[in-house]
């Protein structure tokens, strides 16, 4: 039997922080020990250059650290790479993979999108799998197709509610400050449910912050936040974790 779906707010830092930023990741962590909604998950996705000291910074806080992408392969010659299993060494819990910066500005298919997520179940990780339509695929009524596609190849077909979490974001609000109705995020996470395990985690990135999130965490079938530039800032994390309880 598969109990109720605990929220999870994801910070997604992208390629922002320096030894500098870990200040605020600390702020973060201490404030998920003073009275922040204890049935929410908080995970911070770090760059790799990050992850090992903040990792350590966030273990004795209630929140995780995760990578932003992995190689598929466990070792080998691929020069700039980081594999699943270095991740866990550094710290991680989890790792996003197929997100659509990595699908667009580095050409990542749903086949490769596939193996990263099961390398990562390899080195002991949890997959965050992202998906999501373009503006134009938005506009031509293609979204449902575009989901379930990437669904279907994105997704390992051994996934369980344990080992994997979607991630619907939707491309053309990433970043700009534009976000779907609420109606519209309802609908298409109400039909990615359709397409994966029972108990599955659905989080919905596409700029969220703290003025939005109220109203898209409290729809039932959304079960969290994936945060790009919101999550930089602990106040700003903070308001949309509480949102998420």
């Amino acid at each position: 039997m598969i109990s109720a779906i605990r929220p999870l707010v994801a910070g997604n830092w992208k390629m922002n922080g320096t030894n500098a930023s870990l200040n605020e990741l600390m702020q973060i962590g201490h404030g998920f020990m003073s009275g922040l909604d204890a049935e929410t998950e908080a995970l911070i996705c770090l760059p790799a250059t990050l992850l090992s000291h903040g990792a350590e910074i966030l273990s004795r806080t209630p929140v995780k650290a995760g990578g932003q992408d992995c190689h598929w392969q466990p070792a080998g010659a691929h020069t700039g790479d980081i594999s699943a299993e270095m991740l866990k060494d550094a710290g991680a819990s989890h790792v996003i993979v197929g997100h659509s910066e990595r699908r667009t500005d580095h050409g990542e298919t749903d086949s490769i999108v596939l193996m990263k997520a099961e390398a990562a179940w390899r080195a002991g990780l949890v997959a965050i799998v992202c998906i999501g339509e373009t503006r134009a695929e938005r506009e031509i009524g293609a979204t449902l197709e575009i989901l379930s596609r990437q669904i279907a190849g994105s997704v390992p077909a051994a996934a369980t509610h344990t080992t994997v979490i979607v991630a619907y974001e939707p491309v053309w609000a990433i970043g700009t400050g534009l976000t779907p109705t609420i109606d519209d995020i309802a609908a298409m996470h109400a039909a990615i449910r359709d397409r994966i395990p029972r108990g599955t985690r659905i989080l919905y990135g596409g700029s969220v912050n703290p003025k939005n999130a109220a109203e898209i965490l409290v729809l039932d079938e959304v079960d969290g936040a994936l945060v790009g530039g919101a999550s930089l800032k602990a106040d700003d994390f903070w308001a949309i974790a509480q949102a998420a309880g």
